[in-house]
């Protein structure tokens, strides 16, 4: 939530849960939350549900074989290279 800058309310809204749900497991006491609840939580935050539960993210985490070949081109660029197409990326058609 901090790092989207959410308040609670707005982090149960784009869950689909009531604030109040979402307070029971923010609280001191930290109530569980079930899966569904932890799913939609996490699919809001655009985080796993594991990140969610541990804050870390998996490192058995399998990306597709052409999708993992880009991430290791993209490791090995210097910060101009990686500058440079995050530019390219960010002015494409699939920009966010």
């Amino acid at each position: 939530m901090k790092l989207e800058n959410w308040t609670v309310k707005e982090l149960a809204g784009a869950a689909d849960i009531s604030k109040r749900t979402l307070d029971t497991y923010l609280d001191a006491r930290a109530q569980t939350p079930p899966v569904t609840n932890a799913v939609k939580i996490a699919k809001a935050l655009g985080v796993s549900v594991e990140y969610l539960v541990t804050g870390e993210t998996a490192s058995t985490e399998v990306l597709p074989p052409d999708i993992r070949s880009i991430v290791d081109k993209l490791q090995v660029l210097d910060a101009q290279d990686r500058a440079a197409v995050e530019a390219s990326l960010s002015r494409s058609r699939f920009a966010t």
